[in-house]
């Protein structure tokens, strides 16, 4: 019932701030404009992150009442360096440099503040505990990974809250099975926190916000906390764990869209002779869109393939296959799904096939917004 509650408040938060937001935005000219490489047409204020932060925040606070979440004001201080960063970047557009250096600092700051650290395999390739002049650049290196990977996924109306939505509940459920309170209050909270901020952000007309680089630089901090709370070596999270069940296949599966497609973008640029941080329209969710697809049927698109790759994860842990299987199956699982669906969609358009032809009337019939149904969500949301 706690995590219910907090994750109401937090939802309750959002709803309120967020007009007020748009406002100021619109006001002080904080907003998006469209480019070559953006999806929209029109100017967007950008400000979305303070109210997720608003909500998560509101949410802890009022958890503080019934349970003791004092462990996580170094994780608060964090999100709210983050917060800052992103939104510093989205109005002066700060260089990826100096964003690199912020987040490499901020994750020190979790491990040697908050004794946050990546520093056991729990039995993958028969490692446990490993040594801490090698579990800290692990731990940097695979939490500003995470960051920039939830960040770079954000270019479609509602996929990068979406999928943060989906993250922070099967964390949350991961967590509240392995008896970690504050940690299933915090992915409560912040789930709850996106929940309204995502029906604005898909429906909404005169209500659509930007998450911004400070919503996600937010949300990659915190799934990159997520991580680090599960294969800490003093977290004990395999005495409330069934036998043979792997931890970091389990955090690879839920991260496996934005992490593969990541290191795919990254790759394909460097081949290119380009660098990793140029941007261009080559992720995932731009292939959906060239399909011809939705906004909306995008963003579904991606969470079906994203919990489609943890369900198999989960398969291969019911049907007993050891820790190294079931992480070789979310690795092939997700090399498939961004390496191999991106280049066989890409084969498919520089051809012009008679299936592509086929994707692209299926992916006519996805746009909602000519609909009734569509309109009266977005009054409704609106009106919110």
């Amino acid at each position: 019932m706690l995590y219910f509650i907090t994750s109401l408040i937090a939802v309750l938060g959002v709803c309120w701030i967020h007009p007020r937001l748009v406002a100021i935005a619109l006001d002080k000219n904080i907003v998006d404009n469209p480019d070559a490489r953006k999806l929209q047409r029109k100017p967007v204020p950008v400000l979305g992150g303070i109210a997720v932060f608003f909500g998560t925040v509101i949410g802890l606070g009022c958890a503080g009442i019934a349970c003791d979440c004092s462990d996580l004001f170094i994780v608060v201080v964090a999100m709210m360096i983050m917060l800052y960063t992103g939104t510093l970047d989205d109005i002066l557009d700060l260089s990826p440099a100096l964003r690199f250096l912020v987040e490499i600092g901020t994750v020190l700051l979790l491990v040697f503040v908050g004794g946050y650290t990546l520093d056991d395999f729990h039995g993958l390739w028969g490692l446990g505990q490993i040594p801490r002049e090698v579990a800290i650049p692990l731990t940097v290196f695979a939490a500003v990974g995470i960051i920039n990977a939830i960040n770079l996924i954000d270019g479609v109306d509602g996929l990068s809250s979406g999928y943060c939505i989906m993250a922070g509940i099967q964390f949350g459920v991961m967590f509240w099975l392995a008896d970690d309170p504050v940690m299933a209050i915090l992915a409560a909270v912040s789930a709850g926190s996106l929940i309204p901020f995502f029906f604005h952000n898909v429906f909404g007309k005169t209500s659509k916000m930007f998450i911004g680089d400070g919503g996600t630089l937010v949300m990659g901090i915190i799934m990159s906390v997520f991580v680090m709370r599960l294969l800490q070596h003093d977290a004990q999270y395999m005495m409330h764990a069934q036998e043979n069940l792997g931890l970091v296949a389990f955090t690879l599966a839920v991260l496996s869209v934005p992490v593969f497609d990541t290191l795919r973008v990254m790759t394909a640029r460097i081949l290119k002779g380009k660098s990793p941080f140029h941007p261009d329209k080559t992720h995932l969710h731009h292939m959906f869109i060239r399909l011809g697809c939705s906004h909306a049927a995008t963003t579904l698109a991606i969470l079906m393939l994203n919990a489609f790759v943890v369900l198999c994860g989960w398969i291969s842990y019911k049907a007993g296959c050891s820790i190294d299987t079931q992480l070789y199956i979310i690795l092939a699982l997700g090399l498939l799904i961004t390496f191999g669906l991106y280049n066989f969609m890409e084969r498919q358009i520089r051809r012009k096939t008679r299936f592509l032809h086929l994707l692209h009337r299926i992916g006519y019939r996805t746009h909602l917004n000519r609909t009734g149904i569509f309109f009266w969500l977005q009054k409704a949301v609106d009106r919110i």
